[in-house]
């Protein structure tokens, strides 16, 4: 888009940061708390509960949350509020999936990675590695919902 080099490289992260706040958050919750509690419950019954398997049922918790949450704010749907620049910041959004993916994305490997320092002896730069493949998978589903739903006209 031509008035997109308007707009500057701060602006376009608080626009990416606004985006990510519309999304379906509370529903993202409950699937990520569902999908996790179900990866601790089928983990104990093979496994046996311990840290590590909290852990990893955190970080699948966690991963369907940011998606879910990411993928509602890229969708768009109807705003909360009858707020214009609710409106305005959805069609920036639609415009821009891939900017406002970085940000659930983002926001998953920060988060994964307390997750497992504070939970595992996992050593520091395996669970930041870890947590990059698991932010970078978050960013591409969310990248490829907006990108692929939006019709044109």
């Amino acid at each position: 888009m031509s008035h997109n080099s308007e707009i500057s490289r701060a602006e376009q992260r608080r626009l990416a940061v606004a985006s990510a706040t519309l999304g379906p958050w509370r529903a993202a919750a409950a699937v990520g708390g569902l999908g996790g509690g179900v990866a601790l419950a089928l983990g104990a019954i093979s496994d046996g509960v311990g840290l590590g398997l909290v852990a990893g049922s955190l970080s699948v918790g966690l991963m369907l949350f940011f998606m879910v949450g990411g993928a509602g704010a890229v969708l768009g749907g109807r705003p909360a509020t009858g707020d214009p620049s609710d409106r305005r910041i959805r069609r920036w959004a639609a415009a821009h999936p891939w900017r406002v993916a970085v940000v659930p994305g983002a926001l998953m490997a920060a988060t994964d990675v307390v997750v497992h320092q504070a939970l595992t002896s996992q050593g520091f730069f395996s669970g930041v590695w870890d947590s990059l493949w698991r932010g970078l998978l978050v960013t591409g589903v969310v990248g490829l919902v907006g990108r692929f739903s939006h019709r044109k006209g």
